[in-house]
């Protein structure tokens, strides 16, 4: 059996295939960034998987691509995990933006994550290259459902959010300044819970406070994370991601302001993901 995952900090798919590259099982877990949270939590959260923990003595290779693993010491640290549990499989472990780039392209391009967080890097039909590394959530992520999360409670206790929308903001969420704090400073998962937020917007009808909201946020991206790549305006810039997916009207109109090409924008990587690894399957047959 081959598992492939495709994990971010809200959640985790999970997709297993037999030799022949048919679909045997799907699953899901709650997110394994290992940027955000610690090696007990990360392994609470694998071995509580009832369909995993069926199977793992038969699975011969795991694929996971993640948030967080931009950098080795994360990188290793899942590895170290998947191999201790998933005990007869040889373990890859990779950037959430290696899957991202299989599910949208096959070709040279700039390869963009808008989801509960946000990322970018260019691919050249192999490789991906990040340019400046990813410091997470309280300091990146332009754009993301915890930039939108954050910038929403703070027009809302700054008195700038239109004053029909902050008493409908107020029925939808607890908004007590201390469980707010509590959520953000004590409790696990703050990235997560500030990305909650964001629905408001998207799950609300548009008007002109939304789309200043999040076009600023679609600008701050494409500004530091894409038009940091030489050949931002040759080449095409794909999305992936909830985030993207609900902005796409927005990003193409950004987008136009700094002559970028926009190229295919995808809900769920995942998705493009299965058809990859499908294909590479047969190729290795």
């Amino acid at each position: 059996m081959i598992l492939i995952a495709d994990g971010g900090s809200t959640k985790c798919d999970w997709i297993v295939f037999d030799a022949c590259g048919k679909i045997l099982l799907k699953t899901r877990t709650r997110g394994l960034n290992p940027a955000v949270f610690d090696y007990e939590t990360l392994q609470k959260r694998l071995t509580g998987n009832v369909d995993l923990q069926s199977l793992k003595s038969e699975v011969s290779k795991v694929y996971f691509y993640g948030a967080g693993c931009g950098t080795k010491r994360p990188r290793l640290l899942l590895k170290e995990l998947f191999e201790l549990y998933f005990i007869n499989a040889k373990v890859e472990v990779k950037e959430d933006t290696y899957a991202a780039a299989y599910a949208v392209t096959s070709e040279p391009g700039i390869v963009c994550i808008l989801g509960t967080g946000s990322n970018s890097t260019y691919f050249d039909g192999e490789k991906t290259n990040d340019l400046i590394a990813s410091l997470g959530y309280i300091l990146m992520d332009e754009a993301s459902g915890i930039y939108y999360g954050k910038k929403l409670i703070r027009d809302y206790f700054y008195k700038k959010m239109p004053e029909y929308l902050r008493k409908k903001f107020e029925t939808e969420f607890n908004l007590d300044a201390d469980v707010i704090k509590l959520h953000i400073y004590k409790k696990d998962s703050p990235n997560a819970y500030l990305g909650t937020f964001a629905e408001f917007i998207f799950n609300n009808e548009r008007n002109p406070y939304f789309e200043s909201v999040i076009e600023r946020g679609i600008d701050d991206f494409l500004t530091n994370r894409v038009k940091i790549f030489d050949n931002h305006q040759e080449v095409p810039i794909h999305f992936v991601g909830s985030i993207a997916h609900f902005s796409e009207d927005i990003i193409r109109k950004v987008a136009k302001k700094y002559n970028m090409s926009i190229g295919n924008i995808m809900r769920r990587p995942i998705d493009g993901l299965i058809k990859y690894h499908q294909k590479l399957i047969k190729i290795n047959q």
